[in-house]
């Protein structure tokens, strides 16, 4: 059987460095494609620069991978109402024209998709996969319709696909100045002595997941070929954002919060139901506390790579 060459599409993000990071220490053959390269490159990994966007590119790339995890998008929650037209004219389109150019191919795409914003409001908590989606975002509506287009290229091109709706991952590499990261915002500002927004009262309900919790999750997803294609990847714990400024604050650290208006993007509750994976593969998971304390140690260590006081 030949060996396995993994390609990151989006690797200069939050989940696509991590993810590249784990690869290539499992051993395995991974290369990072993004618009712009790391500031820090790790041996081991290949990096290219490029735009996902350009079509002689992308087929080149394609060509030397046999599985494929697709982490790009151009818009977050919180701009995609004003800018969601280029969500649907350019992630949707290219992300399906790419699987069009692998059908009947032995590769296989892994869609990072997204837990919350897919489901909108549920009554029934936690939020199994098989409920009817209701996005109250054009962001989440554009990756409801990524994984419809997937699961028709599934079915009619023979085209192997996992799509992975996580719910909310924090951890190393993440940067809430780019649209999402609420507990990464509260540690950096709280060691800044910054205060804190919060938009609405702070009982916002969110399923917050280690990172390196959701990478293995991702790993485990590549080296199965599974007869269900959609995976919620969470904790199936839900913690308020009141919640995790007490946790933060038992770290020891001083909180000042500002309570907003809540905006029309943002679900009230969202806990998403991991049994279906779980089943599959009995992962440990990272307590919630523990794993803000450790990603709290990691920016105390490396305050000067954050501009981090405290």
């Amino acid at each position: 059987m030949c060996k396995s060459r993994y390609l990151v599409l989006g690797g200069n993000g939050f989940i696509g460095k991590n993810l590249c990071s784990f690869l290539q220490r499992q051993g395995e053959e991974v290369t990072s494609f993004d618009r712009e390269l790391p500031d820090k490159r790790e041996a081991g990994i290949v990096y290219i620069k490029g735009d996902f966007f350009e079509d002689i590119v992308l087929r080149r790339l394609l060509e030397d991978h046999t599985i494929i995890y697709h982490a790009i998008s151009t818009i977050n929650p919180g701009n995609s109402n004003e800018i969601y037209l280029q969500g649907y004219s350019k992630d949707l389109i290219q992300t399906i024209k790419m699987c069009s150019w692998i059908k009947d191919s032995n590769k296989k795409v892994i869609f990072l998709s997204s837990g919350g914003t897919i489901y909108g409001n549920q009554t029934i908590q936690p939020i199994k996969e098989d409920v009817l989606p209701q996005p109250i975002n054009h962001y989440g509506n554009i990756k409801l319709c990524i994984e419809n287009a997937l699961r028709i290229l599934h079915i009619q091109n023979n085209i192997s696909i996992s799509i992975a709706r996580i719910s909310n991952p924090f951890g190393p590499e993440q940067d809430y100045t780019k649209g999402v990261g609420f507990i990464d915002a509260v540690l950096k500002q709280a060691m800044q002595r910054k205060k804190i927004e919060i938009w609405g009262d702070g009982e916002t309900i969110r399923d917050y997941i280690y990172i390196d919790d959701v990478i293995k999750f991702l790993y485990y997803l590549s080296l199965q070929d599974q007869k269900d294609i959609v995976f919620n990847i969470s904790s199936g714990i839900g913690i308020s954002q009141n919640q995790v400024i007490d946790v933060v604050k038992n770290l020891g650290l001083s909180v000042e919060v500002i309570y907003k208006e809540k905006r029309s993007v943002d679900a009230e509750k969202i806990i998403l139901d991991n049994s279906k994976i779980q089943k599959q593969c009995q992962m440990k998971l990272l307590p919630f506390s523990d794993g803000v304390k450790r990603y709290y140690q990691y920016l105390a260590e490396n305050k000067e790579t954050y501009n981090l006081e405290g």
